[in-house]
C-alpha cells in the first residue's frame, strides 16, 4: 500500500478531484497555504496499491501543469532606497508529490 501526499494549487483541485474520482481513486482534501506567495494550496492524501501508484501520478502530472503568472509583490521598505517592480513573474501550479510506504491501513 502507498500513501501519496500531493500539494497542488487551488486552481487545479477541482479538475484533479474529478479525474481521480472518474478513475476510481479516492482522496482526502486538506486546505493548506503556501509560504512564498501565501496563496491557497490544497493537500491531497491518496491511498492506493503499488500497481495503481503510477496511474495516480500520471493524472497529477497531466492536470497540475506548471505555469508562469504575474503576481503583485509587497512594496520595498523606504530605507532600501530602491524601487521594486509592482509585479513579478513566478512559476505556479505543478505539484509537489510524496509517495510513502504504508505498513498497515484500516478502514473502520
Amino acid at each position: 500500500m502507498k500513501l501519496i501526499i500531493c500539494v497542488i494549487d487551488d486552481m487545479d483541485i477541482h479538475a484533479l478531484l474529478d479525474a481521480l474520482a472518474a478513475s476510481g481513486h479516492r482522496a482526502t482534501k486538506l486546505a493548506s497555504s503556501g509560504g512564498f506567495l501565501r496563496r491557497g494550496n490544497t493537500t491531497l492524501l491518496i491511498g492506493t496499491n503499488e500497481e495503481k501508484k503510477d496511474d495516480v501520478i500520471q493524472l497529477i502530472r497531466r492536470i497540475c501543469r506548471p505555469r508562469k503568472q504575474m503576481v503583485p509583490i509587497a512594496p520595498v521598505l523606504a530605507a532600501a532606497e530602491s524601487v521594486a517592480p509592482a509585479e513579478m513573474l513566478v512559476r505556479m501550479g505543478g505539484a509537489m508529490v510524496f509517495v510513502l510506504d504504508v505498513a498497515e491501513s484500516y478502514k473502520v
